[in-house]
């Protein structure tokens, strides 16, 4: 059997002293270690889960003010394009009113240019008529009366054939 000898009990003596020495200088040391190592892995667990959810709140926060800024794009964008046609209907309305202006202007001159050429035709008509009747008469007429009735005689001419020139 199971011979238990002095040295057998001493032993079992010395290590449980060896044990309790240990547990007072040791264990508590390595146990208070562990503890705090626990304690700071969970704090940095802690931690870690909590940058998580702040990096979540920013990214959602973030994904929102992309949606905001992506509308007020488009409402800048919209806008410039009302602006744009605005401004493109104010040119082409201007250039028209200018086109109009000049149109009205240009038939204007054409009256005055005409008017005026009929007013020369009239005085070279009136110099060929007195011209004409002298070399009729066989004398020179000068006097400023045959060149009223010239003018007469040409406003005759006009209302016949239909042309009315004032």
């Amino acid at each position: 059997m199971l011979d238990f000898s002095v040295t057998f009990v001493i032993t079992i003596i010395n290590i449980t002293i060896l044990f309790f020495i240990l547990k007072k200088v040791l264990f508590k040391k390595v146990t208070k270690f562990m503890d705090e190592r626990a304690q700071r892995i969970q704090d940095s667990i802690d931690r870690s889960e909590k940058d998580k959810s702040q990096a979540r709140a920013l990214v959602a926060q973030y994904e929102a003010q992309l949606k905001t800024a992506e509308a007020e794009a488009e409402a800048i964008i919209n806008s410039a394009r009302e602006t744009a046609q605005l401004e493109a209907e104010k040119i082409i309305a201007e250039g028209r009113a200018a086109a109009e202006i000049t149109l009205e202007n240009t038939r204007k001159q054409l009256e005055l240019d005409q008017k005026a050429a009929i007013a020369s035709f009239r005085k070279e008509a009136a110099a060929l008529i007195v011209s004409a009747s002298g070399r009729l008469l066989g004398r020179e007429i000068k006097s400023e009366d045959n060149v009223k009735y010239a003018d007469k005689l040409l406003e005759e001419v006009s209302l016949y054939t239909g042309t009315d020139d004032d």
